[in-house]
């Protein structure tokens, strides 16, 4: 729990309160134009009757009362117009180089005294699932899109009664308040075409103004709680982990770092035939104490694309709200999503934590592995990292590819390979935090993994070749041979031959690691050298480099 929830006295007011933009941001939260949600069922009634919504009379919500659902509930679907991905471009963060905070603040205030007229909701949530880290969440939106209200108190814990309880009998985290975010869909402004998401990270709130999909708000929730975990000693985690338990008891704790895309939910909830007993901590967002070695997940229940489960799917069993599908009826004259994804790529569902029975919201035994989830076509199926710079740099030079998840500014290629460090674009803190907790956690015994999800020069890196790479890890039996490179080796898999021989793969392979010294040398001057990375985080890239220059 957060140390500094309200006013106590003016010396704890002022340790959050340097800057304006919090006082901003709280204050509407206290208008008589607020009507406060208490309890998950009235944020399903207003969906419910909210314009265009459509209730999906062929999909009842699985174990509605078990989730503080009504009985019979239906699943809720809400379709948004030309945008259904999140704006990457219209983020500002405090104290970024370029930004103008005193401007900002007063778009903000216009903001919110334009929005006078509307009613609002205000929702109460804890980011967090273990006493060890929880941060308390309000959520201020607008009548109108009640659909996304009822998304993010489905996502988060509700406050609620027993809520409150696991949360006042939490870890105190000192020098924090609680994440505060306001929203409003409706605004404009001739200057932020793709909309405002205006972050004010160590005071813990922000404005998110012109967006209406709702991953903006989970993950401008989450963007607040991963800060608070990175001042806190917490690797923030934009990724998937899971704990194998083998035949003969050993365990291996596995996490997997990627974009939406790249299969880190296909790899995390994988049953692998039944080889293991496994347990889930989460797909997509989760904290590991570096210290102290336990991982908490920060959500109970999962944001999937739609794309891989198809009408009919036996996991659309656990759906709770459907974004950005289109509907059609069964022959019983009943409405189902077509989740196909038919509509624009990017069909999105807020799924009950039930669909997976081997959840857990903490594990305790140290992470075995890292495995940084890549679409590089000069990357074989896997490689080892056995260097904890290289490592971490490579987890700093994570190179994908961007997917429908994402609403591009103007003119940006959405094929081109991109850096995307850590596979977490939500990052409002220097890189460099990451970089030493991941370096940190390689040092104290985690082995460390690429695993190419795309093509390897031109050839499809089939699930089932991933899958048999990961076992072989997990086993002890994977037996990775040299490449003549400081600090990489890598697993021979059929179909795969990683031949540095090869003048013309050699080639290409060392344009890649030349794009990634370019990268951190960049991070220097990029943004006023706020992402500068230490100097071992590049000599342990162009150590590779001047091993292939001589091959």
């Amino acid at each position: 729990m957060v140390e500094l929830e309200h006013f106590e006295n003016a010396e704890l007011f002022k340790k959050i309160n340097s800057l304006p933009v919090r006082t901003i941001v709280e204050t509407p939260f206290y208008g008589n134009n607020v009507t406060k949600i208490e309890s998950v069922a009235e944020a399903y009634e207003l969906a419910k009757n909210s314009p265009g919504t459509l209730e999906l009379t062929g999909m009842p919500v699985y174990k509605p009362e078990a989730q503080g659902l009504p009985k019979g509930a239906n699943v809720l679907m809400f379709d948004d117009g030309a945008v259904v991905g999140r704006a990457a471009a219209a983020r500002r963060i405090v104290g970024t180089p370029g930004v103008d905070t005193a401007g900002l603040c007063k778009i903000v205030r216009e903001a919110i005294y334009q929005g006078r007229f509307r009613r609002f909701y205000e929702a109460e949530a804890v980011v967090g699932l273990d006493k060890d880290f929880t941060v308390r969440a309000r959520l201020l939106i607008p009548e109108g899109f009640e659909n996304n209200l009822l998304s993010w108190v489905l996502n988060f814990q509700f406050m609620t009664d027993d809520v409150k309880k696991f949360y006042a009998g939490s870890r105190v985290i000192p020098g924090e308040g609680d994440i505060l975010v306001y929203t409003d869909p409706y605004w404009t402004h001739p200057d932020f075409p793709l909309g405002l998401a205006f972050f004010s990270p160590q005071q813990n709130c922000a404005a998110i103004l012109g967006m209406r999909y709702f991953g903006e708000f989970k993950k401008g929730t989450l963007t607040l709680g991963w800060g608070t975990a990175a001042r806190h000693g917490y690797a923030s985690c934009h990724g998937g982990l899971k704990r194998f338990t083998r035949r003969d008891g050993k365990k291996f704790v596995l996490a997997v770092f990627g974009l939406s895309g790249s299969g880190k939910s296909t790899i995390t909830h994988a049953t692998h035939g039944g080889k293991y007993d496994i347990m889930v901590l989460h797909d997509d967002a989760f904290v590991v104490n570096v210290r102290e070695k336990y991982a908490i997940a920060m959500e109970p229940t999962y944001f999937d694309k739609l794309q891989d489960y198809p009408i009919g799917c036996e996991a659309n069993k656990y759906l709770l709200t459907v974004q950005n599908c289109g509907v059609t009826r069964d022959a019983a004259g009943k409405t189902i999503a077509v989740t196909e994804d038919v509509r624009n790529g990017n069909g999105r569902a807020v799924k009950s934590r039930l669909w997976t029975a081997n959840r857990v919201d903490r594990i305790d035994e140290p992470l075995s592995a890292v495995c940084w989830l890549m679409k590089d076509p000069t990357l074989p199926p896997m490689l080892k990292l056995t260097g904890a710079s290289l490592a971490a740099a490579m987890g700093a030079t994570l190179a994908t590819k961007r997917t429908s998840a994402e609403q591009l500014a103007h003119g940006v290629d959405p094929d081109a390979l991109v850096i995307e460090s850590y596979a977490n674009p939500f990052r409002t803190y220097p890189l460099s935090m990451d970089y030493e907790r991941f370096k940190a956690l390689i040092e104290d015994g985690v082995d460390c993994y690429v695993l190419n999800t795309g093509d390897f020069m031109g050839k499809k890196v089939k699930k089932e070749d991933t899958f048999a790479a990961l076992e072989a890890v997990v086993d002890g039996t994977a037996k990775f041979e040299p490449t003549g490179l400081p600090g990489v080796e890598y697993l021979p898999v059929e179909g795969f031959g990683m031949d540095l021989g090869d003048e013309k793969y050699r080639a290409a392979f060392m344009a890649r690691m030349k794009d990634r010294a370019r990268f951190i040398a960049g991070r220097e001057t990029a943004g006023g050298g706020v992402d500068e990375l230490p100097e071992d985080a590049l000599e342990s890239i162009e150590a590779v480099v001047s091993a292939l220059r001589k091959m």
